[in-house]
Protein backbone atom coordinates (compact mmCIF):
# COMPACT_ATOMS: atom_id res chain seq x y z
CA UNK A 1 0.00 0.00 0.00
CA UNK A 2 1.53 4.11 -0.84
CA UNK A 3 2.60 5.53 2.19
CA UNK A 4 0.27 8.13 1.36
CA UNK A 5 -2.92 8.58 -0.70
CA UNK A 6 -4.50 11.43 -2.01
CA UNK A 7 -7.99 11.78 -0.34
CA UNK A 8 -10.06 11.51 -3.30
CA UNK A 9 -8.47 8.68 -4.46
CA UNK A 10 -8.81 7.35 -0.45
CA UNK A 11 -12.40 8.14 -0.39
CA UNK A 12 -13.11 6.30 -3.65
CA UNK A 13 -10.99 3.00 -2.88
CA UNK A 14 -13.44 3.01 0.24
CA UNK A 15 -16.47 3.19 -2.01
CA UNK A 16 -15.41 0.71 -4.00
CA UNK A 17 -14.85 -1.62 -1.14
CA UNK A 18 -17.91 -0.83 0.41
CA UNK A 19 -19.74 -1.85 -2.46
CA UNK A 20 -17.67 -5.04 -3.23
CA UNK A 21 -18.42 -5.87 0.60
CA UNK A 22 -22.20 -5.59 -0.19
CA UNK A 23 -22.45 -7.41 -2.87
CA UNK A 24 -22.52 -10.98 -2.52
CA UNK A 25 -21.50 -11.84 -6.05
CA UNK A 26 -18.33 -10.68 -5.75
CA UNK A 27 -15.43 -12.58 -3.47
CA UNK A 28 -12.46 -10.10 -3.58
CA UNK A 29 -11.23 -6.47 -4.62
CA UNK A 30 -7.57 -6.31 -5.52
CA UNK A 31 -5.50 -3.13 -6.43
CA UNK A 32 -2.67 -3.08 -9.06
CA UNK A 33 -0.99 -0.17 -11.11
CA UNK A 34 0.94 2.80 -9.02
CA UNK A 35 -0.92 1.27 -5.83
CA UNK A 36 1.74 -1.28 -5.60
CA UNK A 37 4.28 0.09 -7.58
CA UNK A 38 4.87 3.25 -5.89
CA UNK A 39 4.51 6.71 -7.06
CA UNK A 40 0.82 7.32 -6.27
CA UNK A 41 0.03 10.99 -6.51
CA UNK A 42 -2.89 13.44 -7.59
CA UNK A 43 -2.50 12.28 -11.08
CA UNK A 44 -2.40 8.52 -10.36
CA UNK A 45 -5.44 6.10 -12.00
CA UNK A 46 -6.84 3.64 -9.56
CA UNK A 47 -6.78 0.03 -11.08
CA UNK A 48 -8.67 -2.73 -9.63
CA UNK A 49 -9.60 -5.92 -10.00
CA UNK A 50 -12.67 -7.13 -8.94
CA UNK A 51 -13.05 -10.81 -8.28
CA UNK A 52 -16.48 -12.69 -9.43
CA UNK A 53 -18.18 -16.01 -8.14
CA UNK A 54 -18.03 -18.20 -10.93
CA UNK A 55 -21.93 -18.48 -10.98
CA UNK A 56 -22.25 -14.87 -11.81
CA UNK A 57 -19.56 -13.54 -13.68
CA UNK A 58 -21.98 -13.78 -16.93
CA UNK A 59 -24.79 -11.73 -15.04
CA UNK A 60 -21.58 -9.56 -13.67
CA UNK A 61 -20.33 -8.51 -17.36
CA UNK A 62 -23.63 -7.87 -18.33
CA UNK A 63 -23.90 -5.46 -15.50
CA UNK A 64 -20.80 -3.83 -14.86
CA UNK A 65 -21.70 -0.48 -16.03
CA UNK A 66 -24.66 -0.48 -13.37
CA UNK A 67 -21.67 -1.59 -10.58
CA UNK A 68 -19.44 1.54 -11.72
CA UNK A 69 -22.65 3.57 -11.96
CA UNK A 70 -23.17 2.69 -8.02
CA UNK A 71 -19.62 3.95 -6.99
CA UNK A 72 -19.16 7.61 -7.95
CA UNK A 73 -20.49 10.02 -10.39
CA UNK A 74 -19.72 8.27 -13.62
CA UNK A 75 -19.13 10.43 -16.77
CA UNK A 76 -18.03 8.12 -18.58
CA UNK A 77 -16.88 4.52 -19.37
CA UNK A 78 -16.11 1.87 -22.36
CA UNK A 79 -14.63 -1.33 -22.53
CA UNK A 80 -10.82 -2.61 -23.54
CA UNK A 81 -11.07 -4.28 -26.53
CA UNK A 82 -8.61 -1.83 -27.95
CA UNK A 83 -6.08 -3.12 -25.63
CA UNK A 84 -6.67 -6.33 -25.78
CA UNK A 85 -8.88 -7.07 -22.57
CA UNK A 86 -12.56 -6.76 -23.04
CA UNK A 87 -13.11 -7.17 -19.09
CA UNK A 88 -12.11 -4.25 -18.61
CA UNK A 89 -14.49 -1.14 -17.76
CA UNK A 90 -12.20 2.33 -18.36
CA UNK A 91 -14.10 4.72 -16.44
CA UNK A 92 -13.94 8.27 -15.69
CA UNK A 93 -15.84 9.86 -12.55
CA UNK A 94 -16.10 13.70 -11.47
CA UNK A 95 -16.87 16.22 -10.55
CA UNK A 96 -13.47 15.82 -9.10
CA UNK A 97 -11.70 14.45 -12.04
CA UNK A 98 -10.41 10.58 -11.54
CA UNK A 99 -9.67 7.61 -13.80
CA UNK A 100 -10.55 4.34 -12.45
CA UNK A 101 -9.96 0.69 -14.24
CA UNK A 102 -12.59 -1.99 -13.08
CA UNK A 103 -11.44 -5.77 -14.37
CA UNK A 104 -13.42 -8.23 -13.64
CA UNK A 105 -12.14 -11.62 -13.19
CA UNK A 106 -13.06 -15.05 -11.81
CA UNK A 107 -10.92 -17.01 -9.32
CA UNK A 108 -9.63 -19.14 -11.86
CA UNK A 109 -8.01 -15.94 -13.75
CA UNK A 110 -5.95 -15.22 -10.99
CA UNK A 111 -3.77 -18.49 -11.77
CA UNK A 112 -1.59 -15.73 -14.13
CA UNK A 113 -0.70 -12.19 -13.22
CA UNK A 114 1.44 -9.50 -14.73
CA UNK A 115 1.50 -8.31 -11.05
CA UNK A 116 1.10 -9.29 -8.14
CA UNK A 117 -2.26 -6.77 -6.37
CA UNK A 118 -2.80 -5.80 -2.93
CA UNK A 119 -5.70 -7.31 -1.38
CA UNK A 120 -8.16 -4.21 -0.59
CA UNK A 121 -11.10 -6.65 0.37
CA UNK A 122 -11.73 -10.82 0.22
CA UNK A 123 -14.63 -12.77 1.95
CA UNK A 124 -12.01 -15.42 2.54
CA UNK A 125 -8.95 -13.94 2.84
CA UNK A 126 -6.77 -17.12 3.15
CA UNK A 127 -8.17 -18.38 0.56
CA UNK A 128 -7.63 -15.46 -1.53
CA UNK A 129 -4.05 -15.23 -0.80
CA UNK A 130 -3.45 -19.12 -1.55
CA UNK A 131 -4.48 -18.12 -4.92
CA UNK A 132 -2.20 -14.97 -4.96
CA UNK A 133 0.72 -17.06 -3.67
CA UNK A 134 0.25 -20.02 -6.45
CA UNK A 135 -0.04 -17.88 -9.37
CA UNK A 136 2.43 -17.58 -11.95
CA UNK A 137 3.73 -13.42 -12.28
CA UNK A 138 5.03 -12.50 -14.68
CA UNK A 139 5.35 -9.12 -16.99
CA UNK A 140 4.49 -10.08 -20.76
CA UNK A 141 8.08 -9.10 -22.23
CA UNK A 142 8.46 -9.16 -26.15
CA UNK A 143 10.91 -10.82 -27.85
CA UNK A 144 13.56 -9.85 -30.43
CA UNK A 145 11.81 -11.34 -33.06
CA UNK A 146 8.66 -9.28 -32.35
CA UNK A 147 10.32 -6.22 -32.80
CA UNK A 148 12.74 -6.61 -35.66
CA UNK A 149 9.85 -8.20 -37.55
CA UNK A 150 8.14 -4.65 -37.04
CA UNK A 151 10.33 -1.89 -36.51
CA UNK A 152 11.61 -1.37 -40.03
CA UNK A 153 8.14 -1.33 -41.80
CA UNK A 154 7.26 1.15 -39.37
CA UNK A 155 10.12 3.14 -39.97
CA UNK A 156 9.96 2.82 -43.63
CA UNK A 157 6.03 3.86 -42.84
CA UNK A 158 7.05 6.87 -41.30
CA UNK A 159 9.52 8.00 -43.81
CA UNK A 160 7.14 7.45 -46.76
CA UNK A 161 5.44 9.94 -44.66
CA UNK A 162 7.25 12.57 -44.48
CA UNK A 163 8.17 11.86 -48.15
CA UNK A 164 5.29 13.06 -49.08
CA UNK A 165 4.73 15.87 -46.71
CA UNK A 166 2.53 14.14 -44.42
CA UNK A 167 4.09 15.57 -40.77
CA UNK A 168 1.36 15.16 -38.70
CA UNK A 169 1.48 11.68 -39.60
CA UNK A 170 4.74 11.00 -39.61
CA UNK A 171 5.23 12.72 -36.28
CA UNK A 172 2.23 10.00 -35.11
CA UNK A 173 4.41 6.90 -35.93
CA UNK A 174 7.27 8.47 -34.26
CA UNK A 175 5.32 8.55 -30.88
CA UNK A 176 3.44 5.34 -31.83
CA UNK A 177 7.32 3.66 -32.45
CA UNK A 178 8.62 5.35 -29.14
CA UNK A 179 5.67 3.71 -27.30
CA UNK A 180 5.52 0.24 -29.06
CA UNK A 181 9.60 -0.33 -29.75
CA UNK A 182 12.06 1.70 -28.34
CA UNK A 183 10.89 2.28 -24.47
CA UNK A 184 9.91 -1.23 -24.23
CA UNK A 185 13.72 -1.80 -25.38
CA UNK A 186 14.91 0.84 -22.88
CA UNK A 187 13.28 -0.68 -20.02
CA UNK A 188 14.57 -4.27 -20.92
CA UNK A 189 18.02 -2.77 -21.38
CA UNK A 190 17.39 -1.23 -18.08
CA UNK A 191 16.25 -4.92 -16.38
CA UNK A 192 13.00 -3.50 -15.79
CA UNK A 193 9.55 -4.72 -17.39
CA UNK A 194 8.40 -3.58 -21.00
CA UNK A 195 6.04 -0.95 -20.13
CA UNK A 196 6.40 1.40 -23.24
CA UNK A 197 7.32 4.91 -22.09
CA UNK A 198 5.96 4.91 -18.35
CA UNK A 199 7.86 6.95 -16.32
CA UNK A 200 10.72 7.27 -18.19
CA UNK A 201 11.14 10.65 -17.30
CA UNK A 202 11.06 9.94 -13.55
CA UNK A 203 13.40 6.58 -13.72
CA UNK A 204 15.96 6.79 -16.39
CA UNK A 205 17.66 10.46 -17.24
CA UNK A 206 19.64 8.60 -19.99
CA UNK A 207 16.98 7.09 -21.50
CA UNK A 208 14.93 10.06 -21.74
CA UNK A 209 17.73 11.92 -23.40
CA UNK A 210 18.19 9.30 -26.12
CA UNK A 211 14.28 9.44 -26.46
CA UNK A 212 14.08 12.97 -26.65
CA UNK A 213 16.08 12.92 -30.03
CA UNK A 214 13.31 11.15 -31.79
CA UNK A 215 10.69 13.91 -30.97
CA UNK A 216 10.12 16.13 -34.12
CA UNK A 217 8.51 19.78 -34.25
CA UNK A 218 6.07 20.39 -37.49
CA UNK A 219 8.91 20.71 -39.79
CA UNK A 220 10.80 18.86 -42.76
CA UNK A 221 14.53 18.97 -40.89
CA UNK A 222 12.92 18.04 -37.63
CA UNK A 223 11.32 14.97 -38.87
CA UNK A 224 14.06 13.35 -40.77
CA UNK A 225 16.59 14.25 -37.98
CA UNK A 226 14.22 12.33 -35.73
CA UNK A 227 13.64 9.77 -37.98
CA UNK A 228 17.62 9.22 -38.25
CA UNK A 229 17.48 8.88 -34.24
CA UNK A 230 15.13 6.41 -33.94
CA UNK A 231 16.28 4.25 -36.43
CA UNK A 232 19.92 4.75 -34.91
CA UNK A 233 18.64 4.05 -31.07
CA UNK A 234 16.90 1.55 -32.67
CA UNK A 235 19.99 -0.73 -33.77
CA UNK A 236 21.85 0.51 -30.60
CA UNK A 237 19.06 -1.72 -28.48
CA UNK A 238 19.10 -4.18 -30.52
CA UNK A 239 22.37 -5.27 -30.23
CA UNK A 240 21.93 -5.83 -26.75
CA UNK A 241 19.77 -9.19 -27.64
CA UNK A 242 19.86 -9.67 -31.37
CA UNK A 243 16.81 -11.21 -32.75
CA UNK A 244 17.45 -15.28 -34.44
CA UNK A 245 17.42 -13.30 -37.72
CA UNK A 246 17.73 -9.98 -38.93
CA UNK A 247 16.05 -8.23 -41.64
CA UNK A 248 18.21 -8.09 -44.67
CA UNK A 249 19.40 -4.34 -46.36
CA UNK A 250 18.43 -2.57 -42.79
CA UNK A 251 19.05 0.05 -42.14
CA UNK A 252 21.05 0.91 -45.35
CA UNK A 253 18.09 0.68 -46.94
CA UNK A 254 16.22 2.88 -45.52
CA UNK A 255 19.01 5.61 -45.16
CA UNK A 256 18.90 4.69 -48.97
CA UNK A 257 15.14 5.72 -49.07
CA UNK A 258 15.90 8.92 -46.91
CA UNK A 259 18.66 10.33 -48.85
CA UNK A 260 16.62 10.15 -52.22
CA UNK A 261 13.56 11.17 -51.12
CA UNK A 262 14.07 13.58 -48.13
CA UNK A 263 16.81 15.81 -48.45
CA UNK A 264 17.53 17.50 -45.15
CA UNK A 265 17.75 21.06 -46.71
CA UNK A 266 13.84 20.12 -47.88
Amino acid sequence: MPSTIPQLHTEFLERVRSEVARDTRFNALLAGGSYIHGGFDQQSDLDFVVVVEDDKYQEVMSSRHDFAKRIGDLLSAFTGEHVGEPRLLICLYGPSLIHVDLKFVTPGDLGRLVERPAVIFARDPEHTKALLDAAIIAWPSLAPEWFEQRAWIWLHYGATKLARGELFEAIGILAFFREQVLGPMLHRRAGRPQRAVRRMELMDDQASKQLTRTVAAHDVVSVRAALLAAIELYVDLRSDELPREVVRQMPEALFSYLNENISSAK
